[in-house]
């Protein structure tokens, strides 16, 4: 009678990938919501909609134990460009021509870029002086965007125009 000598090694590896597989458990939970706590006494995050946890009571206070989740934090925005310059789109909301004003122009190199709600560029043109004259009317009544950028094509300011 022969021993199959295999059969041994496969049971040692599933019942170590069973033990395995018992200890190793990620963090799970399904929240309503979330935030983090700050008081006098330090920070605390919590979840909103947790169904289990426990809690631990002790002489300065208590503390509930449940699933701890991480946050990031993210800058967004338009990062404009530092100009001594100020700018303003009248009229707002407008019928046709728009007027782009700048006050103390020093000649800098600065252009329009008109945009749809959508992303596409409408028109373009260069700002060469205190008041620069933009033509919306042959355009749909709509809201559009007009951003004012620099020789690098940074965005200096950014404008939400209606057309009616």
């Amino acid at each position: 009678m022969t021993k199959n000598k295999s059969r041994p090694l496969a049971l040692l590896l599933l019942a170590t990938w069973l033990i395995w597989a018992g200890l190793a458990q990620a963090q799970e939970s399904a929240n309503a919501s979330g935030g983090d706590a700050t008081g006098i006494g330090g920070t605390v995050a919590y979840s909103i909609g947790q169904v289990v946890y426990t809690t631990n009571n002790g002489i300065s206070g208590s503390v509930a134990q449940g699933v701890q989740h991480t946050y990031e934090i993210f800058t967004v925005g338009i990062k404009e460009t530092e100009l001594n310059i100020s700018l303003t789109a009248y009229p707002n909301p407008t019928t046709g021509t728009l007027t782009l004003q700048i006050s103390d122009y020093n000649n800098e190199k600065l252009a329009y870029q008109l945009f749809d709600m959508q992303g596409k560029q409408i028109s373009n043109g260069q700002v060469t002086a205190q008041q620069t004259q933009i033509n919306m009317n042959g355009l749909p009544s709509a809201t559009y965007l007009i951003y004012i950028v620099n020789q690098e094509n940074k965005k200096v300011q950014s404008f939400k125009i209606i057309k009616n």
